[in-house]
């Protein structure tokens, strides 16, 4: 268009996502930037997942755990109520989606793929890692269920903080489970200026192929 300032160097340069790498090692340089600049929980993604008739809902949850030994085939690691809204909605559809956005970074990675439950051997060591308010609060929860007042909720963390102080550790309600996703898919993404983005897809048909990557339209 006649008069339209020109692009600038970084907006005409190439790719900086960088081909035939392995994803989980980008992963780590991209996190590892993230820890160095976020303000607060460079490890918070949004969690996707679908009801077995394909509804979707999404929020936040924290990464506990990622990288090629987390299973078979690497995967990503978070924690919760199995009994909770999300928790239904993985026992019924065994799949998620995962998202990091860093907006420090102005970075975006993209995960998906089926889900697999940790031991119960892991999920013990990782609730009982937890500082003891933590364990108090996540035991007295009948988490996404209808609460009749605040005041009940806080009645129960009180009996079982008293219950348990003692010992410093509460016993791991066995709905508490963790989840790791094994992807077959990631997508890495970088802003650039006029829409110009930078992404990078990563896929494989099943956890112990080969990985192959594409640049995408932005």
């Amino acid at each position: 268009m006649s008069g339209a300032p020109p692009l600038d160097d970084a907006q005409l340069a190439d790719s900086v996502i960088p081909a035939g790498t392995d994803p989980f090692v980008l992963f780590d340089e991209w996190f590892a930037a993230a820890q160095g600049s976020e303000p607060n929980d460079p490890n918070a993604m949004a969690l996707a997942t679908a009801t077995a008739d394909a509804a979707p809902s999404v929020r936040m949850v924290l990464l506990k755990g990622h990288g090629p030994n987390e299973i078979m085939g690497g995967g990503f690691t978070f924690f919760t109520n199995a009994e909770s809204r999300k928790g239904s909605q993985i026992r019924a559809n065994m799949q998620a989606a995962l998202l990091f956005h860093w907006k420090s970074l102005r970075r975006q990675i993209r995960i998906e793929g089926p889900l697999t439950e940790v031991s119960p051997e892991r999920a013990d060591a990782y609730f009982h890692s937890r500082p003891y308010k933590s364990q108090v609060g996540s035991a007295a929860s009948d988490q996404s269920r209808p609460l009749p007042g605040r005041q009940a909720y806080l009645e129960r963390v009180q009996e079982l903080w008293a219950a348990h102080e003692s010992e410093g550790k509460v016993p791991r309600p066995a709905h508490w489970t963790g989840f790791t996703l094994c992807p077959t898919r990631i997508e890495f993404w970088i802003d650039r200026d006029n829409r110009l983005h930078d992404r990078r897809e990563f896929t494989r048909s099943a956890p112990d192929a080969p990985w192959s990557d594409t640049l995408l339209y932005p």
